[in-house]
């Protein structure tokens, strides 16, 4: 091919004058071959073989050993060449792969956004911060018409666009069974079913679902298999932990779940989070449950949304900026 041709007769001038005169100027036009080269999607192995012909025209006579060893090099470089374009293409897939994620996490954003409400006598903070990408934590606010508070803690075992589209269909079941006055249990109970029913075997999520009465002044909740939260007496300066036993959604289509309630006193807090605020760790280690109760309780007094935001820079700063978990953290207070 004319195009071929050229390029052998010129790389060859080229390297018959740097041999006999070592002049660096040969060397800026060879570099000015190689853009061209470049341009013309010329590849290295291609290169190689220029060279050897050039090389050989120059010298017939090359020892063979030399003669070898390019042969040796120009398989190397053909072998180079392959590797370097299934690598080009596995970076273009992983950029497409990293746009749609980035994509789908924003569209989680949107889908699963709750509005923090503003209830009379109560202050609230919270605040959700994936590992990753996307988020294996979902928090969900409801209210009605009588002032009541219904608050929705879950977490999907298992990551990723999967847990995602878990999450998506909570959201989706809750918003029809929350706009009635439903006990938690009941609720639980209904979720269980629809998840048992559409998510793939291995993928479970836990749960705690709650419900605020300021008239009576208590907290009814139950919980399927979710984290142990937690109840703040200010006067004692003490935590309880808020213990209801139930078995994660999706493991088996049947499931009653129990029904427990408190009173909530004034100056109290309802502490709910996920179990990668329990779980934090540096390096191997565990963050014992005592101290990061004793965190939380170090920005207690501030208001509930500044302290959960506290609450998490701290442990962010503890795990080197690096979250091993999904980090959901919700603080209600009852105002004094």
């Amino acid at each position: 091919m004319e195009s071929t041709k050229f390029d052998l007769d010129d790389y060859r001038k080229l390297l018959k004058e740097y041999l006999i005169t070592k002049d660096e100027s040969a060397l800026y036009q060879a570099e000015q071959f190689s853009r061209l080269s470049v341009q013309h999607k010329v590849s290295p192995e291609e290169i190689i073989q220029i060279h050897i012909e050039a090389l050989q025209s120059l010298y017939p006579e090359l020892p063979r050993e030399i003669s070898e060893s390019l042969n040796f090099l120009l398989e190397t470089m053909i072998s180079y060449g392959l590797a370097l374009q299934e690598n080009e293409y596995l970076r273009e897939k992983q950029s497409e792969l990293e746009s749609e994620i980035s994509v789908a996490a924003n569209m989680q954003k949107t889908l699963l956004s709750t509005v923090k409400p503003t209830i009379p006598g109560l202050d609230i903070g919270a605040i959700s911060v994936p590992a990753s990408t996307m988020n294996g934590d979902y928090y969900h606010f409801v209210t009605n018409k009588e002032g009541e508070l219904g608050v929705a803690l879950a977490d999907v075992i298992g990551k990723g666009i999967p847990a995602a589209l878990a999450m998506s269909m909570i959201k989706y079941a809750m918003d029809g069974y929350t706009k009635h006055h439903r006990k938690p249990q009941d609720i639980l109970e209904d979720l269980n079913r629809v998840v048992e029913r559409n998510i793939e075997p291995g993928m479970f999520i836990t749960m705690f679902y709650g419900k605020y009465r300021p008239k009576e002044e208590t907290f009814s909740y139950a919980s399927a298999g979710h984290e142990p939260c937690f109840y703040y007496h200010r006067d004692r300066g003490e935590f309880e932990e808020i213990v209801a036993p139930g078995l994660v959604l999706g493991v088996k289509e049947d499931v009653t779940y129990q029904p427990f309630a408190r009173k909530v006193k004034k100056g109290d807090c309802l502490i709910l989070l996920t179990d990668g605020v329990t779980e934090c760790r540096i390096g191997d280690r565990f963050i014992e449950r005592e101290e990061i109760l004793e965190v939380i309780e170090s920005y207690i007094d501030l208001p509930a949304q500044e302290a959960v935001e506290k609450v998490f820079r701290y442990f962010e700063a503890l795990q080197d900026f690096q979250l091993a978990d999904d980090f959901t953290l919700i603080i209600i207070k009852k105002n004094v």
